[in-house]
């Protein structure tokens, strides 16, 4: 053990093993970011290398690789949340609730900005749907009641109250109804 080398004198016997994974795996490291996980690498592969387990330079060469594997997922883990919440915040800040036109991009009616307190205006949407539509926007909007409690007090099932709930939704989208509530929103 007396005639161990220093880390130093490994390292500048193996540097080049650490350009030469970083070259093979196709990374750019204009930060010398993977150099540094190689030389960590290089380290951890000094201190727990065993003689009697094979040659050094092998050691040396699959935890140089598996470390620099390691760090490109974890920076590729890192990168995916990070679009993950700025997609998130995207749809946050458009409230995920438009429709593309032909020119423009023209926000759907979000049922939740409606006055709950404007009883001329719920006359004017109950004029536009069906009885059991209604009974959707009145529980689901109006009462703020979750599906299966609508669905109970209907005698029906969940689904026929979210099936009710897309065909309201389909018609708010519709243009020229939005428009007749605007317009009487703005007589308001």
């Amino acid at each position: 053990m007396d005639n161990k080398l220093s880390f130093e004198e490994i390292f500048e016997q193996n540097e080049r093993r650490i350009h030469y994974q970083i070259h093979k795996m196709n990374i750019r490291d204009p930060h010398q970011e993977f150099f540094q996980e190689g030389l960590v690498a290089l380290w951890n592969a000094y201190e727990t290398y065993q003689p009697d387990k094979g040659p050094m330079a092998t050691y040396f060469n699959y935890m140089i690789r598996n470390r620099l594997i390691d760090y490109m997922r974890r920076e590729n883990r890192h990168h995916e949340n990070q679009q993950q919440a700025i997609q998130a915040q995207k749809i946050q800040d458009t409230d995920g609730n438009h429709h593309r036109g032909t020119e423009a991009s023209n926000p759907i009616v979000n049922e939740r900005s409606f006055p709950l307190d404007d009883a001329s205006h719920w006359k004017h949407i109950k004029s536009q749907l069906t009885e059991n539509q209604w009974k959707w926007v009145y529980g689901y909007i109006i009462q703020e009641m979750p599906y299966k409690e609508i669905a109970e007090q209907e005698n029906t099932t969940v689904d026929a109250v979210k099936s009710w709930g897309k065909q309201v939704r389909k018609k708010l989208k519709n243009t020229q109804l939005r428009e007749i509530m605007l317009m009487e929103d703005s007589r308001l």
